[in-house]
């Protein structure tokens, strides 16, 4: 699989601390250089037929849908398609207008993750998002008609703006627009963002965990009352449509990351990534320099990632694997560590899976790192 990171965005939302530009200065050379990576990496995935290809970023949206289509022409120089391909855009709803979705449709694309975030104004004005909340539901509803079915949309809880009464009202509107994907996430103020600066001069206040707890566990129960399925825990999904591509992630799986701060992982022991400047990434690639940093993970590395990610997930760590991976030493630490939180009930053992159960989702990742060896 190949996930693309495209690094623009009209405008900077308060929260985000991803890698981007708000310039569209060098959008052409971009997309070139990006094109150029893709051919100087082709050799680098094993299994040269794509289940999922992943248009994210940034803002994907943010490109014309011919240069979306050409970034698609020169994967398929060098890659097959499966059948049943799943091919993602991430789109802010303020770009889903009638003329844009016309011609997506008319391309591969055949999932939309709409970054909807709230339907709520006074929401969308905090996180400074380019939409309003008109445009939250209506971009859903015109990406419907125009034949787009398999779509997700992100929502954020736990937000100084909204209240319990709030979030109650963004998961029934979900359900009523017959949305068959979310992914949902606390708010969380990451350092050199607009947020941490407001709330570090109180002009507002920092989110309760307390009232984020309350809103997960209700958006848990409520969701799965509505047919979907929590598969992960920030990800819910009607049946079949669950995202390829991140269950790919989330299962160990080889993947290909194209573009500034892009990530790669072979499967088994090494990753790397791009580097985070727009300016780097494209003259080093004019020069046939692949602008990235490689990393070989420690059997210590791995065996943490495996737990990292697997406790997160409805299908747990696959105990058999692990003790195919790793040496007696570890398998011994890993098996001190589990048996309080199995006595506990923190932990489970279900058909040879290690999971958590989910009444104490909330708290996985650090269940997970009272698990780790440094």
């Amino acid at each position: 699989m190949i996930y693309l990171h495209i690094p623009f965005c009209k405008q900077k939302c308060s929260y985000c601390n991803f890698h981007f530009s708000t310039s569209l200065k060098q959008k052409d050379e971009m997309i070139s250089a990006i094109k150029k990576e893709i051919f100087l990496r082709k050799e680098e995935l094993e299994n040269k037929t794509l289940s999922s290809l992943y248009f994210g970023g940034g803002t994907p949206s943010i490109l014309s849908v011919d240069e979306i289509k050409s970034l698609i022409d020169e994967i398929l120089k060098y890659f097959d398609f499966e059948k049943n391909i799943e091919i993602t855009l991430e789109a802010n709803p303020d770009d889903l207008d009638k003329n844009f979705l016309k011609d997506l449709a008319k391309t591969e694309i055949n999932r939309l993750s709409i970054g909807t975030q709230s339907f709520f104004e006074e929401d969308l004005k905090l996180m400074n998002r380019a939409h309003n909340a008109s445009e939250a539901e209506s971009s859903i509803k015109r990406a419907q008609d125009f034949g787009f079915e398999n779509l997700s949309i992100d929502l954020i809880y736990g937000s100084p703006t909204s209240n319990f009464e709030i979030w109650k009202e963004n998961l029934q509107k979900t359900i009523e627009l017959q949305v068959p994907h979310v992914s949902s996430y606390a708010l969380t103020i990451e350092p050199k963002t607009a947020l941490n600066a407001w709330i570090k001069k109180n002009k507002i206040a920092e989110p309760k965990e307390t009232e984020q707890n309350k809103e997960f566990y209700y958006m848990s129960d409520f969701l799965k009352d509505n047919g979907f399925i929590h598969y992960e825990i920030s990800n819910f999904a009607k049946k079949d449509f669950e995202s390829k591509h991140n269950s790919a992630y989330w299962k160990y799986k080889e993947y290909l990351g194209i573009g500034p701060s892009a990530h790669s992982y072979n499967g088994r022991n090494e990753r790397s990534w791009n580097v985070a400047n727009n300016t780097i990434y494209i003259k080093n690639l004019a020069e046939n320099i692949l602008p990235k940093e490689t990393e070989k993970l420690s059997e210590k590395d791995q065996y943490n990632e495996m737990l990292m990610i697997g406790l997160r997930t409805i299908w747990g760590v696959d105990l058999e694997k692990l003790h195919e991976k790793f040496s007696g030493e570890i398998l011994e630490i890993f098996k001190n560590r589990i048996q309080s939180k199995l006595e506990e009930g923190i932990l489970v053992i279900e058909e040879n899976h290690l999971k958590i159960p989910e009444k104490h989702w909330f708290l996985a990742d650090g269940i997970a790192s009272d698990l780790f060896i440094l």
